[in-house]
């Protein structure tokens, strides 16, 4: 077993808490292995960025553990219950293909060619492009299902185009890969915040594993490469329009079926939909669709002498056409619905917010879903939802403007957009309902009441897709308030689950529209802070300290002192997390003093209790880097009292948390003990799983030091 005080084992143990920096355990481990590394060392050491300056704090560190027992035993209690990256525990697997597949034998056979070929180092990955509606997502899963024997340890599945804020690259490399691992079971707080960190996880992942995964509608090469390995047994199926340049894999092309193929799947799905085959029609249908799948699927409702359209072929996409002759078999409501929903790639389109963007009532907002569905137009999302269909969002999309007009579409995203803000501002002070916000507080939505504030946590996470596609909608329409009042509603996602990758294309789209609407405002300012904590997170501290500098100048000059404040303690967190204990202390007692500001009746002054108590445990952190373990207990005990004494369960539990871990840093473990189990009481409906590993952990390091 290797040494855990070896220039190696510490290292490895650096770089594993460094890269689970995404979650409360992993960020505070950070903070407590740079108090560990300045005691061992004598003086402040900055916290290491490359892998170079990871192996020389090791070096230093492994140097003074040889000279000092007490320290080795201390670093190998932390080291042995240092958060580490997440590990798979569930074998994932695909969804079930369709049930009618036809043909396809020549792309099958490729399929098999390149997932079993000898093994060479090369990672194995396959292309399957053709236009849209072909069926190159249904080949890739109808074929892995086929397959399953051959990859018993687990099939993952992605669909590349992300929720987003309206890109046109779809989800970025990062994002593909965090939708990766959390089919492993990983938890999103356990995924490291870097792509570099995410990469590695996702090879040890599927190290020495039979596995198949599938990417689906890709549209670059990169968004490919980060997943590919030359681990043997794992075998990449890409689904796209196109081949993609930059990608060193097989292409096979999908084309239209055959006419036999074509005839015997329109054969099939009409009968399993109970719908007489017009015989007569027959020829002109299988014209009109041209060996398309997702045409000749569509037609088959509709082969019937009253549905059926004898025109003549227009000699176009015959996916298209499909689309086009599937719109013009709606209802008007359902056909204005499809248009006016398709302005947006909204990802989980439900009934409340239909009817809203609509301007329908619910009952008639379901029924028109429903129309919809059935035609092949949507396709299922998540819990009920529904998603335009790319094809179908595309034709839709044009058609409304001519149909519709210009005003109708837009008027129609700026009502999904306050469904959005509606929705969210409630959900998110429910989530957190201590601190302050900019701007007057908004009604809840009509049955929008939650048990407890996990459950709003919950509601907003499962809600984040539309509310990110509504934050690129509203910059797109110039609506800067609400770019902002939905990206600050956000901050509880950011605060207790992560997301950051997920929400940093939203916070640049919120200081872009604050910053165009009014430079030197409130909310310019509030964007930049929720901006570079966000980038803070995702361990770029360079431009983490330009945001919250051009946050404190803005404060500063519009002479809003809560914000002023709020941005010189965010740089002080992210000195915590740079090891700069004495700096961020400074910086801690700067926003206490600049919160002398606030007036006795003005603005603020009602939080400014909570403001100062926040700023206590914070330099009850930067005291316990410092090794002054007895100021750094009052100040934590003077945090603690405040917040029990309000009964904010969250901020209370991560106070006594920090206090238990300094306890248990001073020599005092059997003290620590009590306030470990407050703490874990305090979190039982706070949706806060990575701050209970990080307890767990303690727990067990505090009853081994006491029992010795």
């Amino acid at each position: 077993m290797l040494d855990p005080t070896s220039t190696a084992a510490i290292a490895a143990v650096l770089g594993s808490v460094g890269t689970a920096l995404a979650n409360e355990a992993g960020k505070a481990a950070w903070e407590s292995v740079g108090g560990l590394v300045r005691r061992a060392v004598g003086r402040e050491v900055r916290a290491p960025q490359s892998r170079d300056e990871v192996d020389g704090v090791a070096r230093q560190v492994h140097e003074a553990l040889r000279q000092d027992a007490a320290l080795a035993r201390a670093w190998t209690a932390f080291a042995r219950s240092a958060p580490r990256p997440g590990h798979p525990n569930q074998v994932p697997a695909l969804h079930a293909s369709t049930r009618f597949f036809t043909d396809r034998d020549g792309q099958r056979r490729a399929l098999s060619r390149e997932a079993f070929r000898k093994a060479d180092g090369r990672p194995r990955v396959a292309v399957l492009h053709g236009p849209q509606g072909i069926g190159t997502s249904a080949l890739a899963i109808h074929w892995g299902c086929t397959e399953l024997r051959r990859f018993p340890d687990g099939q993952l599945y992605a669909d590349l185009r992300g929720p987003g804020t309206g890109s046109t690259t779809g989800a970025d490399p990062s994002t593909v890969l965090r939708l990766l691992l959390q089919q492993f079971g990983i938890p999103a707080a356990e995924i490291p915040p870097g792509p570099d960190d995410r990469q590695a996880l996702l090879r040890a992942c599927t190290a020495d594993r039979r596995m198949l995964i599938v990417l689906d509608h890709a549209r670059s090469a990169a968004q490919i490469l980060p997943v590919l390995t030359s681990a043997p047994g794992v075998f990449v199926i890409v689904a796209a329009r196109h081949p993609l340049p930059g990608l060193d894999a097989v292409g096979i092309p999908v084309g239209p079926l055959a006419d036999k193929d074509a005839r015997r799947l329109l054969a099939e799905v009409a009968k399993a939909g109970n719908v007489p085959l017009d015989r007569a029609a027959l020829p002109a249908v299988l014209a009109r669709c041209a060996g398309s799948p997702f045409a000749l699927r569509a037609a088959a409702a509709r082969l019937t002498a009253r549905h059926w359209r004898q025109d003549a072929d227009p000699g176009g996409d015959a996916a298209r056409t499909a689309v086009a002759d599937g719109m013009r078999d709606l209802g008007p409501d359902a056909a204005r619905a499809l248009r006016l929903l398709a302005q947006r790639d909204w990802p989980a389109i439900g009934v409340p917010m239909a009817a809203a963007t609509l301007g329908l009532d619910a009952t008639v907002a379901e029924r028109v879903l429903g129309e919809l569905a059935d035609s092949r137009l949507l396709e299922s999302a998540t819990n009920g939802t529904y998603r335009v269909r790319p094809l179908a969002r595309e034709y839709a999309a044009t058609q409304a403007l001519r149909e519709d007009g210009l005003a109708a579409v837009e008027e129609a995203v700026r009502r999904a957009v306050r469904w959005c803000v509606g929705f969210a501002e409630p959900a998110s002070k429910a989530a957190l309902s201590q601190g302050w916000r900019l701007g007057p507080e908004q009604p809840a939505q009509a049955g929008a009441r939650y048990t407890d504030a996990g459950e709003a946590l919950k509601a907003l996470r499962d809600e984040l897709g539309n509310l990110l596609q509504a934050i690129g909608a509203a910059e797109e329409l110039g609506d800067a308030d609400s770019v902002f009042r939905l990206n600050q509603a956000l901050w509880p996602v950011q605060l207790k689950m992560g997301c950051h990758d997920e929400l940093l294309p939203a916070l640049r789209a919120g200081v872009r529209a604050t910053e165009a609407h009014d430079p030197n405002s409130r909310e310019a300012a509030r964007m930049q802070t929720l901006l570079g904590l966000n980038l803070a997170e995702l361990r770029r501290p360079a431009e983490a300290e330009s945001a919250f500098n051009a946050a404190a100048r803005i404060e500063q000059a519009v002479g809003h002192v809560r914000g002023h404040a709020t941005a010189v303690e965010s740089l002080g967190l992210l000195r915590l997390r740079e090891w700069r204990y004495a700096e961020a202390y400074d910086c801690f007692e700067a926003a206490d003093r600049i919160l002398d500001g606030v007036p006795a009746d003005g603005e603020g002054s009602g939080d400014l209790p909570r403001a100062r108590a926040l700023l206590e445990r914070h330099r009850g952190r930067a005291l316990r880097g410092l090794g002054r373990w007895t100021e750094a207990a009052a100040r934590l005990e003077s945090a603690l009292a405040f917040f029990r004494g309000t009964h904010e369960a969250y901020n209370t539990a991560r106070t006594l948390t920090d206090l238990a871990e300094t306890f248990e840093e001073s020599g005092r473990p059997a003290d620590a003990l009590p306030l470990i189990d407050e703490a874990m009481a305090a979190l039982a409906n706070e949706q806060a799983h990575y701050q209970l590993v990080r307890l767990r952990a303690a727990r067990e390091r505090c009853e081994g030091a006491a029992g010795e």
